[in-house]
C-alpha cells in the first residue's frame, strides 16, 4: 500500500541454531525475506590453544592440534609436525610418508563425508546422513587399527609416526575402497540430479574468483569458485608429487559448485590412497630422534591442504624444549569471512546452505 511504513528486522540466529554446526552467533539485518546484512560473532569455543603451546613441549602439543578441526585430526598432527621438522631439518623415512599421506586423505574423506552428510541433512535430506557416516565409521575403525583412536589421534610424530602400518590396517583399507565409488554414486543419486537439491544450491551464494582471492579463502571454497590451487600440487609436500590425482574445480562459484567439488575430491581421496597403499615401501617407520627435542632458534612456516582448506603453522623456536610461539592460520576461520558477501540479498531460508556450503568447523575456527 502506497505511504505504508517499512523498516529492516534485526534477528539473531545461533549460538543455538543446529545449522551453525558449532557455537556461533549470526547476527542478520533483513528486510522482509532478504539479508541485507549480517555479522558473525565468534570465540564461544577460544582455548587459547596458541598461547597453551607455549608450557607444553612440542611433543606434548601435538595431541592438542587434535582439537582444532576435530573432524580432521591427521590435518593438524601433520601440519604442526611438518614446522617441526623443518627446524630440526630431520629427514623422513619413506614408509612413513606414505602412511602420513594415506592417514591424511583418510582424514579428508573422514571429513567430507561429515560435511556431506549434515549439509544434506540442513536442506531437508535425511538419508545421504545415514549413508555418509556408514562410511566414515569404516574409515574410523581403520584409522582405530592404526592407532588406537577414532577422533582425536594423536598419531603422527617428529620423524614419521607412531605405529607402523599393519597388515590388518592395510586389508582394512583395502576393503573399504573396493566399494567405496559405489558409495559414492549412490550419494549422487540422492543428491545430483535431485529437483529440490537443485533448487536449494544453484546460483546460490555466488563467491566470484576475485573476491575469493581477495578473503584468501582456500581449500573447496577456493576451487569452487574456479581457482585450480591445492598445495598438494602447486607447493607439494611429503610424496604427494609421486601420486597422480587431478584438482576439480567449479565454474561460477555457487553453493553447488562447492558441493561437487568436494564430491570429486572424495574419489580423488581415495584414487591416492590406492597408490599410496600399492607403492608402500618397506623400512622404518620413524627416524631416530633424542628423547628430549630442543630445536636450534629459528622460525618456520609450513602449511598442508587440509580438506577444509590451507592449513598452517607458524613455529618459532628459543632453543629450549617448548616453542616460544605458535601461530595458527586455520582456513574455517578465513573462509567464514566471505559469508558476508555471500548472502548478500540472499533469502533467509537460503542462509543456511549458503553457511553449510563453507564446511566450518568452530573448534578451528575459535581455536
Amino acid at each position: 500500500m502506497a505511504g505504508l511504513r517499512t523498516e529492516s528486522l534485526f534477528l539473531n540466529m545461533g549460538p543455538q541454531h543446529p545449522s551453525t554446526h558449532g557455537v556461533l552467533r549470526l547476527g542478520l539485518t533483513i528486510e522482509g525475506e532478504r539479508v541485507v546484512d549480517l555479522f558473525a560473532d565468534l570465540g564461544f569455543l577460544h582455548r587459547g590453544i596458541e598461547k597453551l603451546a607455549e608450557s607444553r613441549t612440542y611433543l606434548q602439543f601435538i595431541p592438542l592440534t587434535d582439537r582444532l578441526d576435530y573432524l580432521a585430526a591427521m590435518s593438524n598432527n601433520l601440519a604442526f609436525v611438518l614446522a617441526v621438522e623443518e627446524l630440526l631439518e630431520v629427514e623422513v623415512p619413506r614408509r612413513a610418508e606414505y602412511i602420513r599421506v594415506m592417514v591424511a586423505e583418510l582424514s579428508r574423506l573422514a571429513s567430507h563425508l561429515v560435511w556431506l552428510g549434515a549439509f544434506a541433512n540442513d536442506l531437508g535430506a535425511t538419508t545421504p546422513l545415514l549413508y555418509c557416516f556408514r562410511e566414515r565409521e569404516d574409515i574410523l575403525d581403520a584409522l582405530e587399527l592404526l592407532c588406537g583412536a577414532r577422533m582425536t589421534f594423536n598419531y603422527v610424530r617428529f620423524g614419521g609416526v607412531a605405529r607402523d602400518a599393519t597388515p590388518a590396517f592395510v586389508e582394512k583399507c583395502r576393503k573399504f575402497l573396493e566399494t567405496f565409488d559405489k558409495r559414492v554414486d549412490e550419494y549422487e543419486e540422492l543428491l545430483t540430479g535431485n529437483a529440490i537439491f537443485l533448487s536449494r544450491t544453484k546460483g546460490i551464494g555466488f563467491l566470484s574468483a576475485e573476491d575469493a582471492r581477495s578473503f584468501a579463502a582456500s581449500g573447496p571454497m577456493l576451487r569452487g569458485s574456479g581457482i585450480q590451487w591445492d598445495l598438494r600440487k602447486d607447493a607439494p609436500y611429503s610424496v604427494y608429487p609421486e601420486m597422480d590425482f587431478i584438482i576439480p574445480t567449479g565454474t561460477v562459484g555457487d553453493v553447488w559448485d562447492r558441493y561437487i567439488v568436494r564430491v570429486i575430491e572424495m574419489r580423488q581421496s581415495a584414487r591416492i590412497i590406492r597408490q599410496a597403499l600399492d607403492g608402500l615401501p618397506e623400512g622404518e617407520f620413524k627416524a631416530k630422534l633424542p628423547r628430549v627435542l630442543k630445536p636450534a632458534q629459528g622460525e618456520a612456516y609450513v602449511r598442508v591442504e587440509a580438506p577444509k582448506g590451507e592449513l598452517g603453522f607458524y613455529v618459532v623456536s628459543d632453543g629450549t624444549t617448548n616453542p616460544f610461539r605458535v601461530k595458527i592460520r586455520a582456513p574455517s576461520f578465513i573462509n567464514l569471512a566471505t559469508l558476508r558477501v555471500m548472502c548478500k540479498e540472499a533469502l533467509v531460508a537460503d542462509l543456511v546452505a549458503i553457511l553449510g556450503s563453507i564446511d566450518i568447523v568452530l573448534g578451528e575456527v575459535d581455536r
